[in-house]
């Protein structure tokens, strides 16, 4: 057996390596007198007692000093070892870090080689994950990387508002007297798929879907990667994203809050893993985008409660208070998506240039816009 092989060298207890020490050279011991005494017997069996007392004691003196210097010499080996493992690991890390590009931190640490940075340069991607850094370098090389599998599969990136453009939020006590029907006509939040005006007692807030927007998202995934982006905060986008998407089959993790933007009061393509010349932007609101014009598609704006016609200025009466909706088949979300069908076809159907060369936004204006606009 070799002490310093088996032995718990990197253990935090002393006490299991003493342990394991003094078994190991206890059972030496023991061998070692065993033998002594047979040769003593068969060597000299006509010796007096006297004789073989006196024999016994000097070898005894002879085997312990034996014993406590190889003690003393396996317990300084293994403490050069350890020395000598623990100062290579050192340099081993030392030199990982030297040679890492740090390509992203979480939490203020790298990614791949754990070193703190303190640095705050890159992107922050909280919405992936809190704490989540990337540098600039390796957000270049993810959108080209996820743009090729997406241009690969015929997709492009169709990034989504929330208010207005795929649904219409109400705080409960905004709800006027002639709204108060809607109480009694809510769908049940255990089958969302199949519901579209939803009470959400836990935020004090009732939502209605607009109408077509199970099958905008169905069909639109099927040509695009969809983001959600919303002005909202992140319980509140997250919430939404349950009753759009329960199964999580459109969006998956891709809910951006006004919580994870880089851009105070804005909406920026800049945390979107995706190149600007493959997006298409549906939002009811300009303003939101003063970067990225050339992406957006305007959306009319959806309002299904009073509140919301309020908080435009508009003195008529809602869609809700009117008991009416828009149209199913004719509404903004079937007329964009018809848009969004023609922009798709436009970008990939031309065989002539490869579709990594193309600009989503080129295409998108050699479409006459007012078309665009006159069906949304």
């Amino acid at each position: 057996m070799s002490l310093i092989a088996d032995s718990p060298v990197h253990s935090s207890s002393s006490d299991d390596f003493a342990a394991l020490l003094d078994a190991e050279l206890g059972s030496n011991s023991s061998n070692s007198s065993s033998d002594n005494e047979i040769e003593e017997e068969e060597d000299d069996d006509d010796d007096d007692d006297d004789d073989d007392e006196a024999g016994n004691e000097e070898v005894s003196d002879h085997e312990n000093d034996r014993i406590k210097r190889r003690k003393v010499e396996i317990v300084e080996e293994v403490d050069l070892a350890s020395t000598s493992q623990g100062t290579l690991k050192q340099d081993d890390v030392s030199m990982k870090q030297e040679l890492c590009t740090h390509p992203g931190t979480f939490q203020n640490m790298c990614i791949i080689c754990g070193k703190k940075m303190e640095d705050e340069s890159g992107v922050t991607m909280a919405y992936i994950h809190k704490g989540l850094r990337f540098a600039n370098n390796e957000i270049n090389r993810l959108r080209n990387t996820d743009m090729k599998v997406l241009l690969d599969q015929r997709k492009l990136i169709l990034v989504l508002d929330l208010d207005h453009t795929l649904l219409n939020s109400a705080i409960l006590s905004h709800i006027t007297s002639e709204e108060e029907y809607l109480k009694n006509q809510v769908d049940s939040l255990q089958d969302v798929a199949r519901g579209s005006l939803f009470m959400l007692d836990y935020m004090r807030m009732m939502t209605k879907l607009r109408p077509f927007v199970h099958q905008f998202l169905r069909e639109a995934s099927e040509l695009f990667q969809m983001y959600i982006y919303t002005m909202g905060d992140r319980a509140y986008a997250a919430e939404m994203a349950k009753l759009l998407d329960p199964k999580r089959e459109y969006f998956s993790g891709r809910v951006i809050s006004r919580n994870d933007g880089t851009l105070r009061n804005e909406k920026g393509l800049d945390i979107v893993l995706g190149h600007e010349s493959g997006v298409i932007i549906l939002d009811d609101t300009e303003s939101a985008w003063p970067k990225h014009k050339d992406n957006l598609i305007l959306m009319e704006r959806y309002h299904f409660f009073s509140s919301s016609c309020k908080q435009f200025g508009y003195n008529c009466k809602s869609l809700s208070e009117l008991n009416s909706d828009e149209s199913e088949a004719d509404g903004s979300l079937a007329n964009v998506l018809t848009a969004l069908k023609r922009i798709h076809s436009n970008y990939f159907d031309d065989l002539k240039e490869d579709a990594a060369n193309k600009d989503v936004r080129v295409v998108r204006s050699l479409l006459k816009l007012s078309d665009l606009i006159s069906t949304i």
